[in-house]
């Protein structure tokens, strides 16, 4: 039996209990049914939980550009690969073949090589999203080098860290970016940045807004000359199933970034997979995650994943509101989208706003649509149900994280039923459990508690770049023999549900009281847009609620508001679940893949304003100085 293609409840619970009794077998097979080989593996998996070590088809090797290109290039040469959606809709969409793509590649491992980039070496990507940067990720993993993207938004200081702890040797930039109305001089940030990086010899320049910038003779080049003059072959570098793919860079709660390191062939595998079957990707459909490849769903969900099956991907280069708040819905109508993939945090900006700009829209191609970066509130998953899918089109509510690559938690369309705010079931390969505060699992069918995942999957990172003890102690310390995910959720027969990070859990008067229900109830007040509630302490109940708050135009007094969200708390949660203090806000400081940064609202709870770190990372760090000012 094919366990690539899950179409029906069968096929899953046949794949799920296959992948769990003989996971080798079943790995193996999709391995060897799906994907292109230079050399057979000697084994499938092999891993030690107490050394954080995992080997998956060992001795294989492999180029995964490969698998993403050349192999479709006979029977898909001149399907679009890759449709490039600019920032500004006046200008023309770029529609990039599989032949194309696989010439631009070629001819960017040829200029890589030229500047001296060699197999193993690691490259810093910090560029706007445009086909470029598609184009240098591949052109890194064709020739061996390991890419490490830069969201291209980060500080000066972000960038320059990343740059000296992964010791990389060569910049590739743009003179600036389009966001929205704004012009962003990427070259400028680099510039700064490089004063504190002396190991970069090479910046190559993409020309994209033609604005004034500086070149530092020797150094900078811009990168279309080279390309113009570089050969369109390049022989993929033969690569082992472990080697480095990529380093990405995801935030610490202790401020400092971990560079998560993943690697080739169980990544490829296990990415390809996923995507095939939680967006029901088939032959002929037009499919659109609208994240940055700058975070990790660019890197598995618009890149390697749909490439590896061979799918037309769009890169958006906007954003949702720009010209107005219906670029969205505008995009899936003249690209015919299938496949949509995208955060919380738009949803709820975009729900906010007047019907009219969905409605005017044909959105009748969209046979699937997904939410990742976040569990997903219940308003907001009905707005997208019902306007968005028109309650004809699967919801997938995706759980995994950086460190995991890909999907391992996930509804799966015309299969799995869903349920609001349950990422549902596991995936194929994926062994989650549950673990309560004494280390033991919970068996029960119905529990909550720590989640942890008891079995390696492919894709899951190797370890964090030059800190390998950091890893085994933030992943592997926690419970023994389990990655520990570092999320609680809430098991039944609906599935999983992620009830946080387990650092969300707030100890009130003796209570344990996760702030996702919380939230969630909080939100479902006509007047909310969003919220999150963290702790403080309080010297009766030893810790007390502080609930920031954002709200929708209202006529309600905010005095009103702040009863009527207490009393939604207490019909829903409970009254130990009331907020002592809300704080009404213009917005919430959130990561780039639209995670809020509760430590930062810890701080301002507890007056703790002068330790932040650094938050130029954040996507909105203006917002913090905002909060700060309007504390209570």
């Amino acid at each position: 039996m094919n366990h690539y293609n899950i179409s029906n409840p069968t096929d899953y619970q046949q794949a799920y209990k296959k992948s769990v009794e003989d996971p080798k077998d079943f790995w193996e097979k999709i391995a060897k049914e799906n994907f292109v080989w230079k050399k057979q593996w000697e084994s499938i998996c092999e891993h030690d939980f107490k050394e954080a070590k995992f080997t998956w088809f060992k001795g294989a090797k492999l180029n995964i550009t490969e698998n993403c290109l050349d192999r479709h290039l006979a029977t898909k040469g001149e399907q679009a690969a890759i449709i490039f959606e600019p920032n500004d809709p006046k200008e023309d969409a770029q529609h990039i073949s599989f032949n194309e793509l696989h010439k631009r590649v070629c001819k960017m491992a040829n200029v890589l090589k030229e500047q001296g980039v060699q197999k193993g070496d690691r490259v810093i990507l910090y560029l706007p999203m445009i086909p470029e940067l598609a184009v240098s990720v591949l052109a890194c993993a064709r020739i061996g080098a390991v890419h490490s993207v830069v969201f291209a938004g980060f500080s000066s200081t972000a960038l320059a860290s990343r740059i000296n702890d992964c010791g990389a040797k060569i910049v590739i930039t743009a003179d600036g970016g389009f966001r929205g109305a704004k012009t962003i001089s990427l070259k400028t940030i680099v510039d700064d940045a490089l004063k504190e990086t002396p190991a970069i010899t090479k910046v190559l320049v993409v020309k994209r807004t033609s604005q004034t910038i500086e070149m530092i003779e020797g150094r900078d080049v811009f990168l279309q000359p080279l390309l113009d003059a570089a050969s369109e072959q390049f022989e993929a570098e033969v690569m082992d199933a472990e080697d480095p793919l990529f380093i990405l860079y995801t935030s610490g709660s202790t401020g400092k970034p971990k560079g998560m390191m993943h690697t080739t062939a169980g990544y490829m595998v296990y990415t390809a997979y996923t995507f095939k079957n939680v967006f029901n990707y088939n032959e002929g459909d037009v499919y659109w995650c609208t994240a940055d490849i700058g975070w990790i769903t660019g890197h598995s969900y618009i890149v390697y994943g749909p490439l590896a099956n061979g799918a037309t991907t769009i890169m958006f280069e906007g954003i949702p509101s720009y010209p107005d708040c219906g670029r969205f819905w505008e995009v899936v109508e003249k690209h015919k989208v299938n496949q949509f993939y995208t955060a919380p945090t738009a949803i709820r900006s975009l729900a906010k706003e007047s019907l009219a700009l969905v409605t005017k829209y044909d959105l009748s191609s969209l046979k699937v649509i997904g939410s990742v970066g976040e569990p997903i509130n219940e308003e907001a998953w009905h707005w997208y149900d019902d306007n968005i899918g028109k309650n004809n089109c699967p919801l997938v509510d995706t759980w995994w994280q950086t460190e995991t690559g890909g999907i391992l938690i996930s509804p799966l369309p015309g299969v799995t039923q869903t349920t609001p705010t349950y990422a549902s079931f596991p995936l194929p390969g994926i062994q989650p459990c549950l673990m309560d505060a004494d280390k033991k699992e919970l068996a029960d069918a119905t529990a909550e508690g720590a989640l942890c995942i008891k079995h390696p999957w492919p894709s899951m990172a190797r370890t964090i770049w030059g800190n390998h003890k950091r890893y085994i102690d933030t992943y592997f310390s926690a419970f023994a023999g389990k990655y520990f995910t570092g999320d609680g959720a809430q098991r039944d027969e609906n599935g999983y549900r992620i009830t946080g990070r387990m650092d969300d859990v707030i100890i009130v008067s003796g209570h344990n009281l996760g702030t996702a229900p919380i939230e969630d109830a909080i939100n479902e007040h006509k007047d909310v847009a969003e919220s999150a509630i963290v702790g403080y302490p309080h010297d009766i109940k030893g810790n007390a609620l502080y609930g920031y708050v954002i709200l929708k135009e209202t006529d309600n007094s905010p005095e009103q508001v702040k009863i009527e969200i207490n009393q939604l708390i207490s019909n829903q949660v409970g009254p130990i679940a009331k907020l002592n203090i809300i704080q009404f806000v213009p917005g919430l400081p959130k990561t780039r893949s639209g995670k809020i940064m509760r430590r930062i609202l810890r701080k301002i709870a507890c007056n703790e304003m002068d330790s932040f770190g650094d938050i130029s990372t954040l996507l909105n760090p203006e917002i913090v100085e905002d909060v700060v000012k309007g504390k209570l």
